[in-house]
């Protein structure tokens, strides 16, 4: 799929700065005819073949696609972990740059959380590298782990934490950073199946407090769903987008028809049949 798309990107700046920056294209991200290649012990891979998406400021994109098509190389990209082989990725307007920057906030699958860190260290952290002191930094991880419903957690070790409440740290201390963009692999992917439902509710709840935009890769086409304004379909390796299925709130109704009708489209895109028989 290539697109003549505008072009929006990253600015390493403090996130409510927006000197330099087109507010036209404040808070959104582009992905423009973008591919990308690993060479490894002598082997070239191509894992991105011209992918183009846009996401409006304050829109959840959820990724889904095939195991190893590159979801997780897009995050990278989008962070400025990685630069495209070909292709541009921009925030706010700019191209992201490679190494730092402040508008990010970024969750994962395994929460990483430092065993030997309090649960309030463990969100506290990000903020005093980010130049908080660290009573401020106490006051807002306080406030995030308040938010998340671990007030009574706060002193606690992560081994003393279940997987659900592993998470909710994770993602407490991503969302204290106030991040403007905000990447998401797979966080609930290592929970039970109800823990997930749960968390998927909370994390909903999260994102109407700041709105930032999100890039969210899920294996969970239901997940894709309930949460994305649109879903971002991808092909197998090399990857492409496939297609863009816009949500609607009605549609997240997991009791109604239209839910139903959904899940079909996106499964079907995915070479999915929902008809069981």
């Amino acid at each position: 799929m290539s697109t003549n798309l505008e072009s929006l990107a990253t600015l390493a700046r403090s996130p409510h700065a927006t000197t330099g920056t087109s507010r036209a294209h404040e808070g959104e991200l582009v992905v423009e005819n973008v591919f990308h290649r690993y060479v490894f012990a002598g082997r070239d891979t191509e894992v991105l073949h011209d992918v183009s998406f846009r996401i409006a400021a304050g829109q959840v994109a959820c990724v889904v696609g095939p195991s190893g098509c590159g979801k997780s190389t897009l995050l990278g990209l989008a962070a400025g972990l990685l630069r495209p082989s070909a292709g541009t990725v921009r925030w706010d307007g700019t191209p992201v740059r490679l190494g730092p920057n402040p508008h990010l906030g970024m969750a994962f699958q395994q929460p990483g959380l430092f065993p030997w860190m309090s649960v309030r260290k463990n969100v506290a952290i990000g903020l005093r590298t980010r130049g908080y002191d660290r009573r401020e930094a106490r006051r807002i991880a306080d406030e995030f782990l308040d938010t998340v419903g671990l007030h009574d957690f706060k002193d606690a070790y992560p081994r003393h934490l279940s997987g659900g409440m592993a998470q909710r740290v994770g993602i407490a201390r991503a969302l204290a950073l106030k991040p403007r963009l905000l990447l998401l692999d797979e966080p609930f992917a290592a929970v039970d199946a109800f823990t997930r439902l749960k968390l998927q509710q909370e994390f909903k709840s999260l994102l109407a407090l700041s709105r930032p935009t999100v890039l969210f890769v899920t294996h969970d086409v239901p997940e894709a769903i309930a949460l994305g304004d649109l879903i971002v379909v991808m092909s197998k390796r090399p990857a492409s987008v496939q297609t863009i299925i816009p949500v609607a709130r009605e549609e997240r109704d997991r009791a109604s028809p239209a839910y139903a009708r959904k899940l079909a489209e996106t499964l079907a895109c995915l070479g999915v049949t929902s008809d069981m028989t």
